[in-house]
């Protein structure tokens, strides 16, 4: 089983999706997305049989005292195992520093054969996507999600790389090349937008809205915040809320 590492901010005000404001969502109301987002995702992973880890940082990090308390008590409620999830403290002051810690630890501390890390924020991810790259570690060391702006979604490991500043714009490119560097052969999901700004909810609105239209599977708990909002794109590009 593949260790999954989601790496969670507790959803409180200024702490996550800070860049969502001003949109028509208020600050209470990008506190409500991410807790959507984090839970459909922290539940994909455990509906595709993956081991989830919620890696959150630490309380000098944060603007709460105890971090894995209010995650704990948003997830223990939406998990279909929450029993099963672990909570462990990210380490590390940069992003791909905390990153680094995490998978190098997995896999060379406690053995793991196979690790990744997932964004909270990538509604789209389906667990589809982590049976797939569970195939393509069979022939790759490294497997990557792209986001449409050239971020990562999803990093999958067999093999540590080097860490150092690997999230640097643009991360799918810059951690291709320290996968290649290192000797590992690399592989892609397709891709799918996660929520950074404007434009990728913008993007993630569309996306939902067009699924919901043709009964497709969509991330249940975000589907229905953009449905309770009615968030859409206009035929200006704007995102507007009926």
């Amino acid at each position: 089983m593949t260790t999954v590492a989601v790496l969670a901010d507790p959803p409180v005000e200024r702490a996550v999706l800070s860049s969502l404001t001003p949109t028509p969502l208020s600050a209470t109301d990008t506190v409500q997305l991410y807790e959507a987002l984090l839970a459909d995702v922290c539940e994909t992973v455990q509906h595709g049989e993956g081991e989830l880890l919620v890696n959150y940082r630490p309380a000098d990090q944060t603007p709460v005292e105890n971090p894995e308390r209010v995650l704990r008590t948003l997830l223990d409620d939406e998990l279909p195992k929450p029993g099963a999830a672990r909570y462990e403290p990210q380490v590390g002051e940069s992003y791909s520093g905390r990153v680094g810690n995490t998978l190098t630890h997995l896999l060379e501390e406690e053995g793991e054969q196979t690790v990744a890390v997932v964004e909270p924020t990538a509604a789209l991810f389906r667990r589809e996507h982590l049976g797939t790259a569970m195939m393509k570690f069979r022939s790759s060391d490294v497997v990557l999600g792209p986001t449409p702006s050239g971020g990562v979604y999803f990093a999958g490991f067999t093999k540590t790389i080097d860490f150092e500043d690997a999230y640097k714009t643009p991360a799918l490119e810059t951690i291709a090349n320290r996968a290649v560097d290192s000797g590992h052969a690399v592989d892609f999901l397709p891709t799918t937008p996660t929520v950074v700004d404007e434009e990728s909810l913008k993007m993630l609105v569309t996306h939902v809205r067009a699924r919901l239209t043709a009964q497709r599977l969509v991330p249940a708990r975000t589907a229905a915040r953009i449905t309770e909002w009615g968030l859409r794109v206009d035929e200006t590009g704007s995102l507007v809320r009926e």
